[in-house]
């Protein structure tokens, strides 16, 4: 794989990293800013909108540069976020701080995508997307428990400041590394862009998206408390067993990649078919100790798996407007864990308790694997309708 792919990858562990670290900071920000957990907890909240909102935007408005100089801009703007947030006085401006960061991820991801999927053959497109999407596993893998214990040590501040190096380290990487742009590209116009990604085909896949990553983060949201009140864990086992999950994400986003790779519509089927298979079954080994521990890691592989698919499905359905609709997918994933969660608080609050998150979950990917039938059976109209229209008959 080329060299330029893996500097994408240092961008990726960055953003990674900045978007996921303050959970294991809310105590401290809520103390030393004096505010309640629950506001800083809205500090979640208000990157992952950013990042939803954001991510179109920024993509439309960048379209005409070369995508080298957009991704070393994005990383220039992400570092200065960081900066931002480590000298934040007060809660209001930590929070804007937070925003003005997360505008560059969903922007990065999507055109970083596109730029990886151009630097390699027509069959290792998939694999070169999971590479790239390595950094954001192995930043929750490492990135983030590091940055939680740097913030214990040092203040939640010292966090940002670590994070602040990460992005000057990685913009030089993506400036020295990435390949500069032949020739600035030449997209079609906004209304158009629109047009495309307003086909069916990419809605479907979008909408794959969402629901996919929705079941996950109805379970993994609440993890802990699953672990801790239903599993009969200690609070100190939690983040190790936290790490099987990582393990497991980064195992699952290389194998997903691979398979998309060799057959994009059985990969996309098959790995979201586990994703349902594996929340379901995860229903029945609550209690038990080291099945769940084997199902928290399984639960990683299984939904990054389907990264790569979803991906790739978006991006060649989206012929001419690929880093609009790639952005969009990466806002899709941020959207389906603002749902994820909520969904999992509603099972919760309507008295069906922690233990019938998983069985609730599945039914989220489960739908999705419907919607994945629906956009192949689709395609297959499209590319043989005198078929279509005979087994109709």
């Amino acid at each position: 794989m080329p060299l330029g792919l893996y500097a994408l990858t240092a961008g990726a562990f960055g953003i990674g990293t900045t978007e996921f670290v303050i959970m294991g900071l809310l105590m401290q920000v809520a103390t030393d800013l004096q505010v309640s957990i629950a506001a800083a907890g809205l500090l979640i909240s208000g990157y992952a909108l950013g990042v939803f909102v954001g991510a179109p935007l920024l993509t439309a408005a960048t379209s005409r540069m070369p995508r080298k100089a957009v991704l070393v801009a994005l990383m220039i703007v992400f570092t200065l976020g960081n900066l931002a947030c480590a000298l934040a006085p007060n809660y209001e401006l930590l929070m804007a701080a937070r925003v003005i960061t997360s505008l560059a991820h969903g922007t990065f991801f999507g055109v970083g995508a596109v730029v990886a999927t151009g630097m390699v053959s027509e069959d290792r497109k998939a694999s070169a997307i999971s590479i790239m999407f390595t950094g954001l596993t192995v930043a929750t893998l490492l990135g983030v428990p590091a940055g939680a214990w740097l913030g214990l040590q040092f203040g939640w501040r010292a966090t940002f400041w670590a994070v602040t190096a990460i992005g000057v380290l990685a913009t030089l990487i993506i400036a020295t590394l990435v390949p500069a742009d032949r020739s600035a590209p030449s997209p079609l116009p906004f209304r158009d862009e629109l047009r495309v990604v307003a086909r069916p085909q990419v809605l479907l896949g979008l909408l794959m998206t969402v629901l996919g990553f929705g079941g996950m983060f109805t379970v993994y949201t609440y993890i802990q408390p699953l672990l801790t009140q239903v599993t009969g864990f200690a609070d100190a086992a939690v983040s190790p067993i936290l790490l099987v999950f990582g393990v497991g994400m980064i195992v699952g986003n290389l194998l997903g990649g691979r398979f998309a790779d060799r057959r994009l519509a059985p990969a996309l089927l098959g790995t979201l078919t586990l994703l349902a298979l594996v929340m379901g079954a995860m229903t029945f080994v609550l209690e038990s100790p080291w099945a769940m521990i084997a199902f928290t890691g399984l639960l990683g592989a299984a939904a990054f798996a389907t990264v790569s698919p979803l991906q790739l499905w978006v991006l060649q359905k989206a012929s001419g407007a690929q880093s609009l609709a790639s952005s969009l997918n990466i806002g899709a994933f941020n959207l389906g864990n603002a749902l994820g969660a909520w969904l999992g608080g509603v099972v919760i609050s309507q008295g069906l308790g922690l233990s019938a998150l998983p069985w609730v979950a599945a039914l989220v990917p489960a739908s999705a694997f419907a919607v994945a039938l629906w956009a192949l059976a689709l395609e297959r109209r499209q590319r043989f309708p005198l078929v279509a229209e005979a087994d109709c008959a």
